[in-house]
């Protein structure tokens, strides 16, 4: 069998793929890929089945070495990649580039440069052992295949399924630093619970991303919070991926994969799936405009 070897691993690196739908009347999430368009384009960079796991680093920043033949791709968040031979020689690549590693070649992701979280696909996908019928790790429910360490080794799953059928494709467009990320949205399901001022309030303002953002959500702040019309308890009600939650101090919080499947609070609005990949590349700092759509 191939296997990966993780030399290093940065901020974290997890194995993910389309998650485990189906499961919300037991409490537990879908998981998986937070950016799911960019693990797509990973998986079918190097020919798999949309259901292949894929490694999901949070700034890129992983090593691994190949301890057999292993075709490979990166997507995601924009990262410098380079591929050291077994003699030590080294030679450059890219993201969005399919690599052919020969046994003891190394591949080094480097720290991302715009984006949070990048995706790494090998031919046959990754072949870790799955929990509840996926190789998704959840880290709200803590379940799963568990974060990448230094060691681990990753077995590759059967590469006889397909093959690439291209070289490389053009790097999707990358914004630039301190740029603001577009978010478009759809209103409500409760944006009857805010004043009629809502709409407003969120896409008049640049929205901050704060520093406590993870695979569950991403907190924002802003100038003029959203103000609620109805003050009343709200029962605990479903929840989807993108929804716009407003906590009691009136700043929206975006649910991304690992999201709670019920909550108590309003959600506002609800991201368009594309969006919800935008949301998935957002740091601690940048800026988010919101713009509603039918």
């Amino acid at each position: 069998m191939s296997t990966l070897t993780v030399v290093q691993v940065g901020f974290g690196a997890t194995t993910q793929d389309l998650g485990r739908p189906g499961l919300s009347d037991t409490g537990l999430g879908a998981a998986g890929a937070a950016d799911r368009g960019a693990a797509a384009l990973a998986n079918r960079l190097v020919g798999n089945r949309p259901d292949a796991a894929v490694l999901e680093a949070v700034l890129g920043s992983v090593t691994l070495r190949a301890d057999a033949h292993v075709v490979a791709a990166t997507a995601g968040a924009a990262c410098p990649v380079e591929v050291e031979r077994a003699d030590g020689s080294v030679r450059g690549a890219a993201s969005h580039e399919v690599l052919l590693l020969t046994p003891g070649d190394t591949l080094r992701i480097g720290t991302a440069t715009v984006g949070l979280r990048a995706y790494v696909a090998v031919l046959g996908g990754f072949d870790v052992e799955p929990v509840l019928g996926s190789r998704s790790w959840d880290s709200l429910a803590r379940l799963g295949p568990p974060p990448l360490t230094a060691g681990d080794v990753l077995p590759v799953g059967d590469a006889r399924v397909s093959w690439p059928v291209v070289d490389a494709v053009p790097q999707p467009e990358q914004r630039w630093p301190g740029e603001p990320v577009v978010l478009d949205v759809t209103a409500g399901p409760r944006d009857d619970w805010f004043t009629d001022d809502w709409r407003a309030i969120l896409t008049g303002q640049d929205h901050l991303v704060s520093a406590d953002s993870d695979r569950v959500g991403v907190r924002t702040t802003a100038a003029t919070p959203l103000v609620r019309a109805v003050t009343t308890e709200l029962p605990s009600e479903g929840v989807e991926t993108g929804s716009l939650q407003v906590p009691p101090e009136g700043f929206p919080v975006l649910f991304l994969a690992d999201h709670p499947v019920t909550g108590g609070y309003p959600v506002v609005a609800v991201l368009t799936p594309r969006s919800v990949d935008r949301a998935a590349q957002l740091r601690p700092g940048d800026t988010v405009r919101f713009r509603i759509v039918d």
